[in-house]
């Protein structure tokens, strides 16, 4: 909207660790049996989240010391970091914009010197399961291991996210910055137990939608909602900088094409 804007803020997830750690522990197994030939990292906090949770039978250097004896492959800069925060040497980083698609695309592009087919691959997952990713690995002939060490709930206060729901059925709001595909299915979830779910997808017909990047893009357009703009590079400060930058004329547009069909 440029200056002047009034942002309003509403949190729309928690992190909770899993009741059971079976598979973090199973994996740290499998990797001590040699039965693990490469690790995909898809989130820094994926990263941090399963050095804790198997402490207990492997301390950090123990389990640093297992995975440089594997083919460690990060879905971007924030895994990446945390691996080498534990002394994590990581062979492969998925490039720009870090998708899961990116993901299969890079190891396509080594096939002929690193082919999937009967590669047995451990995924750490992220709050929410990528069934297209595991999906891809598997139909390249990979055995695919899910390791899924935490999960995304709402927060446990959601008077602000209900207050936001209502806010846009409104029209009180005029561009919503989504930066993950779990904090539109959340705002969704919430929209439902207010039983507003359509009311506020047709609202959002009026909003200008700024998404940080292809995943998050994927997911608003799953349900019917369309991606206003899509921010060069998939980080916050990108993403608030050309929302700011953008938003103003795009709602005009809006307003225009409204005025137009009426």
């Amino acid at each position: 909207m440029g200056p002047g804007g009034d942002p309003v803020v509403a949190p729309s997830v928690r992190e909770v660790a899993l009741e059971s750690n079976q598979e973090a522990l199973e994996f740290v197994h499998k990797l001590r049996d040699g039965h693990i030939d490469i690790v995909i990292f898809m989130t820094g906090v994926g990263v941090r989240a399963l050095a804790r949770v198997v402490e207990s039978i492997c301390p950090q250097s123990q389990l640093a010391n297992l995975l440089n004896q594997v083919t460690i492959v990060a879905r971007g800069p924030k895994p990446v970091a945390a691996l080498r925060e534990m002394a994590v040497r990581v062979s492969l980083s998925v490039p720009e914009p870090n998708t899961w698609r990116d993901l299969l695309r890079m190891l396509d592009e080594r096939k002929d010197t690193s082919p999937l087919q009967g590669c047995r691959i451990a995924v750490q997952e992220y709050g929410v399961s990528n069934p297209e990713l595991l999906a891809g690995l598997e139909q390249r002939g990979a055995r695919v291991f899910p390791v899924c060490v935490y999960q995304w709930a709402l927060p446990e206060d959601t008077g602000p996210l209900q207050a936001v729901v209502t806010s846009i059925i409104r029209g009180e709001v005029h561009a919503l910055l989504v930066a993950s595909s779990i904090q539109i299915r959340h705002l969704f979830q919430v929209a439902e137990s207010m039983a507003c779910a359509s009311a506020l997808h047709d609202a959002l017909a009026q909003v200008v939608i700024a998404s940080i990047g292809p995943l998050t893009s994927e997911e608003l357009r799953s349900r019917g909602l369309n991606v206003d703009m899509e921010c060069a590079h998939p980080k916050m400060g990108f993403l608030v900088q050309e929302a700011a930058e953008k938003s103003g004329q795009i709602l005009q547009q809006k307003k225009r094409a409204k005025t137009a069909r009426e």
